[in-house]
């Protein structure tokens, strides 16, 4: 740390502004003035790069100067571009236990399967887009309803709607993904009940969902279409109906104690600044090991935000076959934005660069880091059920809240998001805890942001600050209210990942 401006590893040719800087300022740590203004989060030249050198960060390449670069410059978009990144994947070479810790426990409700929820809701899912509205009067409906209302341990009704279930084909890629999805939703520890309510004729029919296997291991689970019950209004009444029955067995279930070996959380960021790879995400990283290390889960995804730095993960794997799904994925990634008319570098997105990250790998090398440490135990597929405890990587998209449907129903139960610009949002039937990257943006948004990362610029540790979220995990997944919960967030971030062609 030096006056104004930060230096993260000693291999680094650049360093990070702290406060906006103006032109002529000599922040201590660079021999030069500056000669233009540099903003918060940017990035400094320490020394002269020439046109077709790498430019260093976290010890790693973030990107090729595309011009000469002098001393003291701001380096950004206008001279920076993507460039070669490593391709030494390593797998397994740096996979290294950790040692365990005693577990600390939460208050949570068991279901009999041996999982534990944080939040005990009833849902209404929905298999096609065409039932969604229904959901949502049926979920109306049961808030105003007396006998629901008074019934003890339930926290809500949810309607899951989503945009697809029909307009596709039947045996792709895409409708494999939203059956696992809906099914992975049934299935999580959050709901104590789900009624499935299909139009009738969609292509996701609703006998294939509940043919599939037992949707849930207690048996709360009803179902029916909108077409065979009568129309809307014969379908509210029989939905609410439906859940209060459902609401009698959910309600029985009250909190208990559990070790946090039972949580399962979804590491996400989203709205990422200059300062997410220093302050927020490596913070939440030490709180993912030591969950890891209690005997806890931990997701990380977002392969388009991971590209440039799975080599990182690989390195991490606990076994050959695992190192090499991360990879089967990052190459099936290459090959569906090609075929799509995209690219891998499509990242960061506008306000991610305003906020000082230029390039996919500098974006990504600081998103790995809410990974921490631990070993890489398993890799899966978007929405396919987490079997493996420990710290694992779930394949999806970059976009915040299809990334976190997918996590879901792999099986999470708590989110924990950083953002630098401000992202809002919440989850249902997981809830969200905000971890703001700086002070600035944490004061001005702090009716949303739930711990602020930015004061370890001003020297609280990262290993305290993961402490600190640990404990703020452990109290959410209790009863406590995250604020994203607070404000009502979650009924409207469900986005299945819509795979192939819409017909």
């Amino acid at each position: 740390m030096a006056e104004g401006v930060i230096r993260l590893h000693g291999a680094d040719n650049v360093v990070i502004a702290l406060a906006d800087l103006r032109a002529g300022d000599r922040p201590t740590g660079l021999d030069v003035a500056l000669a233009g203004p540099v903003p918060r989060g940017h990035k400094i030249a320490t020394r002269a790069i020439a046109k077709g050198e790498t430019v260093i960060r976290y010890g790693q390449i973030i990107g090729q100067a595309t011009e000469d670069i002098a001393a003291g410059a701001h380096i950004h978009s206008h001279n920076l571009g993507m460039g070669p990144h490593s391709s030494d994947y390593a797998i397994g070479a740096e996979s290294r236990p950790l040692p365990p810790l005693e577990p600390k426990t939460f208050l949570g409700y068991h279901r009999p399967d041996g999982t534990v929820g944080t939040r005990n809701y009833l849902g209404i899912l929905t298999s096609v887009n065409c039932s969604g509205s229904v959901a949502r009067f049926i979920a109306e409906a049961a808030e105003k309803d007396p006998i629901l209302s008074s019934m003890p341990n339930i926290d809500g009704f949810v309607p899951i709607v989503h945009n697809t279930g029909c307009g596709m084909s039947g045996v792709n890629e895409g409708y494999d993904t939203l059956m696992r999805t809906l099914k992975g939703y049934a299935r999580n520890p959050n709901f104590g009940g789900i009624l499935l309510v299909g139009l009738g004729c969609e292509v996701m029919q609703v006998p294939d969902l509940v043919g599939q296997g037992r949707l849930r291991p207690d048996g709360n689970f009803r179902y029916m279409t909108i077409q065979g019950t009568g129309g809307t209004r014969a379908t509210i009444e029989a939905g609410l109906r439906v859940l209060r029955e459902m609401a009698e067995v959910a309600a029985r279930v009250a909190r208990a104690p559990a070790p946090v070996s039972k949580l399962m959380v979804g590491l996400q960021c989203g709205g990422s600044d200059g300062y997410s790879g220093i302050t927020a995400n490596p913070a939440l990283g030490h709180a993912s090991d030591l969950l890891v290390q209690m005997g806890g889960t931990t997701i990380l995804s977002e392969t388009p935000e991971i590209y440039g730095a799975e080599h990182l993960l690989t390195r991490r794997a606990v076994k050959p076959e695992v190192g090499e799904k991360l990879l089967e994925r990052i190459r099936w990634w290459e090959d569906y934005t090609a075929r799509n008319g995209g690219e891998m570098d499509n990242n960061p997105s506008p306000g991610n660069k305003k906020g000082g990250l230029t390039t996919i790998l500098e974006k990504s090398l600081g998103a790995v880091a809410k990974g921490g440490t631990a070993p890489l135990a398993g890799v899966y597929k978007f929405a396919e059920p987490i079997t493996e405890p420990g710290f694992v990587y779930m394949d999806s998209p970059g976009y915040d809240p299809c990334s976190v449907t997918g996590q879901i129903a792999s099986g999470a139960t708590m989110i924990v998001f950083t953002t630098g610009r401000g992202s809002v949002s919440g989850y249902k039937p997981s809830p969200c805890i905000k971890l703001a990257t700086n002070s600035e943006m944490y004061a001005r948004m702090a009716e949303d942001m739930d711990i602020n990362c930015g004061d370890i610029l001003d020297g609280v540790s990262i290993e305290a600050k993961g402490e600190e979220i640990l404990d703020r995990i452990i109290a959410v997944a209790s009863g406590q209210k995250s604020l994203s919960e607070e404000l009502g967030f979650g009924g409207a971030e469900f986005v299945p990942w819509q795979i192939g062609a819409v017909m």
